[in-house]
């Protein structure tokens, strides 16, 4: 019976791998799209074959984060295996819910947030604030500020060193230069995309094993959780949504070649940098970031600051929004075991 809830579970977390490559294929592909160098269906098989290729590089920092930084896991652990299925499953699908309803709304929020959200709310009922790591969760807090500004600050720098450096040359120059440069950018802010977000769902599969049936061993990441989170999140981006994909891509400021590279590569680098040193930051946030500061660069009239506002309110929303549902699963959940017995 445990056996068989470690494996039901397992399979959601992958579910969710999957959901998050569905739900964030807009970050990986809507400058290339909205520029033209590829279209939709090009760009997502570009992307999550990068995803995927992140498994052989990308490392496991941000797992351990994610497995040990957010909720006390020896104190969870210590509550049996029941309460450890328990407070996963709430979790997941108090994230799931929520990148479901954000989706549906075309709204690009973060599918990070969201699962460390789930994760506070489905703990709270188990072990209280006492099992929240508060240093774990508030270097996740901060960077929902830090990562767009940073994604912000390079993309401008980057907007603005293309610009300088190619301005004697003609637009059909530019532009047929900048059109190939975009699909390396593109892998690079793919890569990153897989680097970071393939990472959380390896921490919540080994919670979920080591927290259960393998309790008796030391927390770790083994190489076939690194190979099947990969694995689910490319095949979620190569069927991903194309309403976010309008709203990253078109509504929020029009890009060029020249723009869409800068916004990629800085968005990119800024994920990789952060995943080495094993924080779990939004892609999402960050490529808005990036995007903003390239539009910037225009003219503060050439971001849409209207539709930005709205992406902001749902970054605000995420992490509470997204634990009240796993604190609402929990409940739900509980009193199903209860029944049962």
């Amino acid at each position: 019976m445990l056996l068989t809830a470690v494996i039901l579970i397992v399979a959601v977390a992958l579910i969710f791998d999957f959901i998050n490559g569905f739900h964030d294929a807009a970050n990986s592909i809507a400058t290339v799209v909205s520029t033209r160098v590829l279209s939709p269906n090009l760009a997502v098989a570009w992307a999550a074959f990068f995803n995927f290729v992140a498994a052989f590089g990308g490392g496991v920092k941000v797992a351990n984060t994610m497995g040990k930084g957010i909720i006390d896991f020896e104190m969870l652990r210590a509550q049996g295996s029941e309460a450890v299925l328990l407070v996963i499953f709430s979790a997941l699908m108090g994230a799931i819910a929520w990148n479901l309803l954000t989706w549906w709304w075309g709204l690009p929020s973060s599918s990070s947030h969201a699962l460390a959200g789930g994760m506070i709310g489905a703990t709270l009922p188990v072990l209280g604030f006492a099992g929240l790591v508060g240093s774990g969760i508030a270097k996740i807090a901060a960077f929902i500020v830090l990562s767009p500004l940073i994604g912000m600050l390079l993309g401008t720098l980057l907007m603005l060193a293309s610009t300088w450096t190619v301005h004697k040359q003609t637009p059909l120059k530019v532009d047929t230069w900048f059109r190939r440069l975009q699909l390396l950018s593109s892998a690079i802010f793919s890569y990153s995309h897989g680097t970071n977000d393939a990472q959380k769902v390896m921490g919540i599969i080994a919670v979920v094993l080591f927290g259960t049936i393998w309790r008796d061993r030391t927390f770790h990441i083994d190489w076939w959780m690194i190979i099947s989170c990969h694995a689910a999140i490319a095949l979620g981006t190569f069927f991903g949504g194309w309403r976010i994909v309008k709203t990253m891509g078109h509504s929020l400021t029009k890009l060029a070649p020249i723009g869409g590279f800068a916004a990629e590569t800085g968005g990119g680098v800024t994920i990789i940098a952060l995943a080495k040193l094993g924080i779990p930051v939004s892609t999402t946030h960050t490529i808005t970031g990036a995007i903003v500061g390239v539009g910037s660069t225009k003219g503060w009239r050439a971001v849409k600051w209207g539709v930005a506002g709205r992406i902001i309110w749902a970054w605000v929303f995420t992490i509470p929004a997204s634990a009240l549902m796993a604190v609402l699963v929990y409940g739900l959940s509980r009193l199903v075991v209860m029944a049962v017995r």
